[in-house]
């Protein structure tokens, strides 16, 4: 397969990362799993003090944690019994700023126009 100059390599490299980007994304579509990165960049914590810092019961975190990690935007370590979590990459809470700034430019616009249109 050959598209425009592209070799069948890069076609493939070119769609492994952006299964990747929408695995990220998918992530990254769940509440309380972007509180969960926001927590976590406090500082490293494990599930039951995650669980408590946002109230929610510990099996969700556990699953929303576990989603996280399999996507590769947390890391673990043992400590005794307990295990911690980390951000991956402090980058991360960057880009969800990012999109916060754009969902609020968003926001914004659409609320002139709710008024322009009154």
């Amino acid at each position: 397969m050959r598209l425009s100059g592209y070799t069948e390599e890069t076609v493939e490299l070119e769609q492994e990362v952006n299964e990747l980007h929408a695995g990220l994304c998918s992530a990254l579509a769940d509440p309380k799993r972007i509180m969960i990165l926001y927590t976590l960049a406090e500082k490293p914590r494990n599930v039951t003090e995650i669980a408590e810092t946002l109230g929610h019961p510990q099996p969700t975190i556990s699953r929303h944690l576990r989603v996280l990690r399999e996507r590769g935007l947390v890391s673990t370590r043992r400590d005794g019994s307990a295990v911690v979590y980390t951000l991956a990459d402090k980058r991360l809470i960057t880009a969800l700023d990012t999109l916060r700034a754009v969902l609020r430019d968003l926001v914004a616009r659409n609320a002139e126009v709710a008024v322009a249109l009154e």
